[in-house]
């Protein structure tokens, strides 16, 4: 089994976890630190939709509170539907930990690989609050 297998393996196992009574739309994510530790999360609803906690972060809060500043790769899975990308957030965060590779599903059986900047081109980042 490939990495990017693997990964999608530990996403779709995740994502069996979710708490998503409202959507019943269960997606599960795995991120991939620098030094190769992985970290999981599926998605939080709440009946006030605003505190829903998506998979992506849940699993990119879940590898900073272990110390990790850098991810380099990301996997989301979904068990409700063919494909199943990022929101804009969670791209966002993404974002905010220089992840290089994000994986999804792509609707018939396999994957698609991404980079970052092509899910969120002309990204805000760090850089842009620096003074001068």
């Amino acid at each position: 089994m490939s990495e990017i297998e693997h990964l999608m393996e530990e996403a779709r196992d995740v994502a069996a976890q979710s708490y998503s009574p409202y959507s019943h739309f269960r997606v599960g994510a795995v991120v991939v630190a620098e030094d190769g530790r992985h970290f999981a999360g599926c998605n939080v609803e709440n009946s006030a939709y605003g505190s829903s906690i998506c998979a992506e972060a849940n699993a990119i809060t879940s590898a900073v509170a272990a110390g990790v500043r850098r991810l380099t790769a990301v996997a989301v899975a979904c068990l409700d539907t063919d494909e199943c990308y990022p929101c804009g957030n969670c791209r966002q965060l993404m974002r905010e930990f220089d992840v290089a590779q994000v994986i999804v599903q792509d609707g018939a059986g396999g994957t698609r690989s991404h980079t970052l900047a092509a899910l969120l081109p002309h990204a805000f980042g760090p850089e842009n609050l620096q003074n001068g």
